[in-house]
């Protein structure tokens, strides 16, 4: 071979090279332009299908694309991440509930989640009774309706298992969709193990969620609940009576002159005659007398070992005491009550 030829065919060795690169990066040019493409395209654009999505407040751009692309209503996560990254719309993600549909582009969706939600923000205070619940309700929700057969089967019928938090639930919610979404949370909340651990305590659920409910009234803290907890259950087991003031503010019901569900109690309520008033009758009332968080709940199952059997709170609330004697019950009284 001659140094010419050689040189000939050098040349077309490098010029098919050339070749073979400049091909290749068109093919993954190409191909990257029809994943991307094809990443904001609908997941599937015929689809009638309206799916419920709830944006949790908090949520970030990856846990809400995330999200979407488990309920199957975008094809990737990393577009929508890009997406919103590059439209600078991070900021602007609401939380709440929003009805979308697969037959929506990645575009339309993303945008849409930058508008209001479909739904309205629900606060259901720990240790409101079933009632105090209804009335809130019926003033936020168009269809919940408190003169309903329903609200008394589905709502108040289950004092005690209507778990309080916060709630995106959809406007149009029904006073049984409403009530049945509190009883499943409540589900949620109450694991099996933490059943288990009930029972081998000796104790119901229905006897938990009721020492729960009256734990919720009568201490605020995390650790006062537990130690109040173990109060009462040292008080249930050697027969005292538990005489909770909450017990006879729940008998009273609505104070329509102070404009609430849970108004002082008087001396003289001690002697009304209810199967609740824990002053007259010993153990546990017949059934929870408001709706436990999941504080109280942890609190009366696991309650902290003491023994006290007594104890009070300061006169703004904010500090518990307590003793082990009647004697010493008194002495805190008169230091911190009088």
């Amino acid at each position: 071979m001659t140094k010419r030829n050689g040189w000939i065919s050098l040349l077309s060795s490098g010029k098919m090279l050339f070749l073979g690169v400049l091909m290749l990066c068109i093919g993954l040019i190409l191909g990257g332009s029809v994943w991307v493409w094809q990443g904001f395209q609908p997941v599937s654009s015929d689809s009638e299908k309206k799916i419920a999505v709830v944006i949790e407040t908090g949520s970030n751009a990856s846990q809400i694309a995330q999200n979407l692309f488990e309920k199957k209503l975008i094809r990737s996560p990393l577009h929508f991440r890009v997406f919103v990254k590059q439209q600078q719309l991070a900021s602007q993600l609401q939380n709440g509930t929003f009805t979308l549909s697969p037959a929506m582009s990645l575009t339309e969706i993303a945008l849409r989640l930058t508008k209001g939600s479909d739904s309205e923000r629900v606060t259901l205070k720990e240790g409101w009774r079933a009632a105090e619940m209804g009335e809130y309700l019926a003033t936020i929700l168009p269809n919940f309706q408190i003169d309903s057969p329903e609200y008394k089967t589905e709502c108040l019928a289950y004092e005690g298992y209507l778990f309080p938090e916060t709630y995106f639930v959809p406007r149009e919610y029904t006073t049984t969709q409403m009530c049945k979404l509190l009883r499943q949370q409540y589900g949620e909340v109450v694991t099996m193990k933490m059943r288990e651990d009930m029972h081998q305590a000796d104790f119901k659920e229905e006897q938990i969620i009721t020492l729960a409910s009256i734990v919720e009234r009568e201490a605020k803290e995390p650790e006062d609940m537990k130690v109040v907890a173990g109060i009462l259950r040292n008080r249930l087991a050697i027969g005292m009576p538990l005489q909770v003031d909450a017990t006879l503010q729940y008998i009273k019901g609505y104070d329509s002159n102070r404009k609430t569900w849970w108004a002082p109690p008087l001396a003289s309520d001690k002697t009304l005659e209810s199967p609740y008033n824990t002053y007259q009758n010993s153990g546990l009332p017949p059934a929870p007398i408001s709706n436990p968080g999941k504080e109280a709940i942890l609190a009366a199952t696991y309650p902290t070992d003491s023994e006290n059997l007594y104890y009070i709170s300061s006169q703004d609330g904010s500090t518990m005491y307590f003793a082990q004697t009647y004697e010493q019950h008194q002495l805190n009284i008169e230091k911190y009550l009088r």
